[in-house]
């Protein structure tokens, strides 16, 4: 296939690089994660495989991108609701909520893919981490500045009361049912009343 060039460069780099990781997804998606390479993204986003090369540098680049770029706007998403809740106990029920909009979702399956491909990293997991210790730091000063809970106290229980998340998704997956979400969430919250020190209403 002739390479798009004139199409190619009205893009910025960063634009280019987003076609490509808009292939790789693409792929996925349509449950060809075996058939993703330099050639398929190629032909999926309609340029030469050069020039898939001249922004990745193999498939495992490729796949680790597209895992990458998924995780971040994931997190962008679900941080922006978390902040716009109305007290800390509503972060926590936004946070549940999210997650598991976000398993119901296309988003889920390639997220899946990706670990399955070993995308998962060193690179990658020091994202992770980057993005955790934000995200506690900003439940725990909510907590603080909201409840007067003790900043130790609010950090310690922050950090147990996220680190429930993924065994409350597994739950949710196990049961996929509206009831189950609503029940998995009641349970979570009362989880985060014991841990912030909040009576429980009666």
């Amino acid at each position: 296939m002739p390479e798009q060039v004139p199409t190619a460069r009205r893009v910025s780099r960063e634009a280019r690089r987003d076609l490509l990781i808009d292939a790789v997804v693409a792929l996925i998606e349509a449950g060809r994660l075996d058939e993703v390479t330099m050639e398929s993204v190629a032909e999926r986003a309609g340029v030469s495989r050069p020039l898939v090369y001249r922004h990745f540098a193999n498939r495992n680049d490729l796949l680790a991108a597209a895992y990458r770029r998924e995780a971040s706007t994931l997190h962008g998403e679900l941080a922006a609701e978390v902040a716009a809740a109305t007290s800390v106990v509503e972060m926590y029920r936004t946070l549940v909520r999210g997650s598991l909009r976000a398993t119901t979702a296309s988003r889920d399956g390639v997220f899946a893919a990706l670990r399955a491909a070993g995308t998962n990293n060193r690179g990658l997991r020091t994202e992770q981490r980057n993005r955790d210790v934000t995200t506690v730091r900003a439940f725990a000063a909510r907590a603080v500045r909201e409840l007067g809970v003790e900043p130790a106290r609010a950090t310690a229980a922050t950090v147990l009361l996220l680190g429930a998340i993924d065994p409350l998704v597994a739950q949710w997956r196990r049961r996929p049912s509206e009831a189950n979400a609503a029940l998995l969430e009641e349970v979570y919250v009362r989880m985060v009343l014991g841990g912030l020190g909040i009576d429980a209403p009666a």
